[in-house]
């Protein structure tokens, strides 16, 4: 059994995928962030260029 779990550490098939997720989520999360920090000037922003829109 503790061949299996040596083998196991061993193993780099999909290290690379397990890269990309951590990325990701990582991208999210800034995201989702900087959504929280600007969404006050993006409402403002969204409501100058309606008011643009319709004059």
């Amino acid at each position: 059994m503790s061949r299996f779990f040596a083998n196991f550490a061993r193993d780099q098939n999909g290290a690379i995928s397990v890269d990309w997720i951590v990325l990701t989520a990582g991208l999210v999360g800034l995201a989702i962030l900087m959504l929280g920090v600007f969404s006050d000037s993006l409402d403002v922003l969204v409501e100058y260029v309606r008011v643009q829109l319709t004059a």
